[in-house]
């Protein structure tokens, strides 16, 4: 018993051990890519996206949400759904699957269980800018527009190089022009 309880302890110490590096490993991209610099910020994005995408302690639930995504590629969009759904039940502290199930909500219309999902998102990982530019495209099509820009705008915070938000910014405030006329 006493062998099958170090076993257990050191699976959770290593689980714990992984994850409190990859939050520094977050914690130091981020601070990176708060420094406004172009010449690094794509990698450093992409950096980004290759954690969250990776489970912290399973390999298996980084197959499944990369089926998923697969499944999204292919337009397989209500398979996919299913797929996210079992990765959030696998694991529900897992930002990435959220965010995932949120896209595919929002291709098919779902606008507001792709606000659900996004919530959730940003209570597990509160940088995530994709989750935010999401966010953004949704309050547009609820026409929430103030809340899309001001979604833009957090996104400007942590990642000022990205170009979409003040691309989508000005779009927000036409929008908002050519509705009050």
């Amino acid at each position: 018993m006493k062998g099958i309880l170090t076993i257990i302890f050191l699976f959770f110490s290593t689980t714990i051990l992984i994850a409190n590096e990859r939050e520094v490993e977050l914690d130091n991209l981020f601070s990176e890519l708060k420094k406004n610099n172009p010449a690094v910020s794509k990698n450093i994005e992409q950096k980004i996206w290759t954690l969250w995408s990776t489970h912290p302690s399973d390999d298996k639930l980084t197959s499944i949400l990369n089926e998923g995504s697969r499944l999204m590629q292919d337009k397989d969009l209500f398979r996919a759904i299913l797929v996210f759904t079992e990765v959030i039940e696998m694991d529900p502290t897992w930002a990435e699957a959220w965010n995932k199930r949120a896209t595919v909500y929002y291709m098919i219309g779902e606008f507001e269980k792709s606000q659900s999902d996004i919530n959730k998102v940003l209570n597990l990982e509160k940088r995530h800018f994709g989750a935010l530019a999401g966010q953004g495209l949704v309050n547009i099509q609820l026409k929430n527009y103030e809340k899309a820009i001001l979604s833009y705008q957090m996104v400007e915070k942590i990642y000022p190089t990205m170009r979409s938000p003040k691309i989508m910014i000005k779009q927000i405030q036409d929008l908002i022009k050519r509705d009050s006329i």
